[in-house]
């Protein structure tokens, strides 16, 4: 699923890294390769689905805000062919540890209905057999 779009991506890191990380053309073009970000935006979804799938029914029903951030940090990590500024390499480090916070449960998001519910059981079963001695059978011996 996708979490954000090309232009969330603009927004959020402006035309000029975009055309930094995204224009594939020999020579460059001076557009973005839709088809590029797309790519970029799928593999980021499909990571944060593999963090979400034990613990979330998928696809979400909306994109929480906290969601979206992480997959745009994913995202431009993703887009970078050669070498990544120290800024975004920690985004995408941030992001992966949130991401196993929300798989262990330390971090929950506001998606209303979606976390399985729990059983309640620990998952430990006791079985006994009848018991040979009862108080009754035992009279005298006592």
């Amino acid at each position: 699923m996708s979490y954000t779009t090309q232009d969330d991506l603009v927004e959020r890191y402006g035309m000029d890294m975009m055309l930094g990380v995204a224009d594939r053309a020999e020579p460059p073009a001076g557009t973005i390769d839709s088809d590029v970000v797309t790519r970029a935006i799928d593999d980021a979804g499909a990571a944060i689905d593999g963090y979400l799938k034990g613990r979330y029914a998928l696809p979400l029903s909306a994109t929480p805000a906290l969601i979206r951030s992480l997959a745009l940090a994913i995202s431009i990590y993703i887009l970078h062919r050669d070498t990544v500024s120290e800024k975004i390499r920690r985004d995408y480090e941030d992001a992966i540890a949130t991401l196993k916070q929300i798989a262990n449960g330390t971090v929950r998001l506001d998606v209303a209905g979606v976390e399985p519910a729990s059983s309640g059981a620990t998952g430990v079963q006791f079985s006994d057999r009848p018991r040979d001695m009862t108080p009754d059978n035992m009279k005298g011996f006592i």
